[in-house]
């Protein structure tokens, strides 16, 4: 099956090169000063049990400046003779540790393959970077990532030496670049769309794959390991945030994680999984019956939600504020379970944030910004007041109904009783509309019906 379905993706797109990366890092050296330094620290490495480490990746914003991914890795940017200079100190060529743990780039890979100026030892970090403190005027370093760079800045800070007073040389301040990277990162570049592209596509063939190989005897991680196989399968890093497998009542817990649940006839499950591709995440949620056929009262609900995020995805232009579509989807929402009867307010009480019904079976935001996190970086109401929609940025659209009738807060309608449904799309602002980053993955009930149980 996997054969057939990888047939489907295509062409892996080109990495993103060395020169888009020198052109990301002079954007943000444009805004320091010639004096100022710039410390960027990789993830650290994290334990499962005794010593045994969780997969590792490393942090977005190294991997948007440098294309880093390795471990125990720090990038230091300073403005050395009329230009700025970037180094890069990283692991050394092992040959013992890279038996145990596979290859490293190395100081020679690093200089060769990325794109930084210098590179060094991580071993010979102590002593340079102390001499580059000393000699700046502020630090741009992000801190609670590497204890003892976050120890050495402080010190230089703090330090009310002779030579301070006499020269008035030395650091005075430190501010973490996050929100800076995050300004340059919110509008993607070509190269990096064509990143996100080929996650959403794997994504998208992983859902239809799981929808494909479904019967009525699946069980909740049976399903997520199709999902997830095909991930692998077709060449991503794996999942970009732990998957969400959720059938009949389990669908209506928003974060539910056990997934190990027999799946039943006659249940709607609840899907929410993505690939990462490159540092890139996409996420698609899909929910559709186990059986292959929605009931007339999940039909009812399933409608609802996906006319929900049309109307939301319609409002993803150019020049709309941020909340648009969250706004969109809930007035459709709530004039569809006023229709019902689910709902016994008008439009304008049922959407009141703080009493309006709506809330009782909608309760989360329609959007998020995605990119190199699945939750991407970008302050949402910069002023107080919704950021306007750019050319480049995308985002998630995912209203979702949830009738959980274990819930001892609301009186769920029997006829929807433990009924979950959410429909999740990434997608693009462009200047000529939305683009669907994830559109082959399938959605509409008669798409869903035709395909549930049946192979490629």
């Amino acid at each position: 099956m996997f054969d057939k379905a990888l047939s489907l993706i295509g062409p892996e797109p080109k990495p993103i090169s060395n020169e888009e990366y020198r052109s990301r890092q002079s954007k943000l050296f444009s805004q320091f000063g010639e004096n100022e330094l710039l410390i960027l620290c990789s993830s650290p490495e994290t334990i499962h049990s005794n010593d045994v480490h969780h997969p590792y990746r490393s942090q977005s914003d190294m991997i948007y400046l440098t294309g880093w991914y390795e471990p125990e890795s720090v990038m230091v940017a300073q403005f050395v003779d009329d230009s700025w200079t970037v180094s890069i100190f990283v692991q050394p060529k092992d040959t013992l540790k890279e038996i145990w743990e596979g290859r490293r780039p190395g100081v020679e890979g690093a200089i060769k393959d990325w794109p930084v100026d210098h590179a060094y030892s991580i071993d010979d970090l102590e002593e340079s970077l102390n001499q580059s403190i000393v000699n700046s005027s502020r630090i741009y370093h992000r801190t609670g990532i590497r204890t003892e760079i976050d120890s050495m800045v402080f010190d230089a800070i703090q330090h009310r030496g002779r030579a301070r007073q006499m020269a008035g040389t030395g650091p005075i301040s430190i501010e973490d670049p996050s929100s800076r990277i995050a300004e340059l990162r919110l509008c993607k570049s070509p190269a990096e769309i064509e990143q996100m592209k080929y996650a959403s596509i794997v994504s998208s063939i992983a859902h239809e794959a799981a929808m494909r190989s479904c019967n009525t005897n699946r069980t909740e991680n049976q399903i997520q390991a199709i999902i997830e196989g095909f991930f692998v399968f077709s060449g991503t890093s794996g999942w970009a945030y732990p998957s969400i497998v959720g059938c009949g009542e389990n669908a209506t817990i928003l974060h539910y994680k056990e997934n190990n649940s027999p799946c039943k006839d006659g249940e709607v499950i609840l899907i929410d999984a993505g690939a990462e591709y490159r540092g890139y995440a996409s996420d698609i949620t899909r929910s559709w019956p186990i059986n292959g056929k929605f009931t007339d009262a999940q039909k009812e609900i399933y409608q609802l939600v996906l006319d929900s995020q049309e109307a939301a995805i319609a409002e993803c232009v150019v020049g709309k504020p941020y909340n648009a579509p969250h706004d969109a989807a809930r007035k459709v929402l709530a004039e569809g379970l006023i229709e019902l009867g689910i709902i016994n307010q008008s439009l304008e009480e049922a959407l009141d944030f703080n009493t309006g019904e709506l809330r009782n079976w909608y309760m989360h935001n329609t959007s998020h910004w995605i990119g190199l996190d699945v939750h991407d970086v970008g302050v949402y109401k910069p002023n107080g007041e919704p950021r306007l929609l750019e050319e480049g940025m995308c985002l998630t659209i995912e209203p979702g109904l949830y009738f959980g009738s274990w819930r001892p807060d609301v009186n769920c309608p029997p006829k929807y009783s433990n009924l979950g449904i959410r429909i999740e799309d990434d997608v693009l602002i462009t200047s000529n509309g939305p683009e669907v980053l994830t559109a082959a993955c399938p959605k509409t009930i008669d798409e869903i019906e035709s395909i549930v149980g049946k192979s490629f």
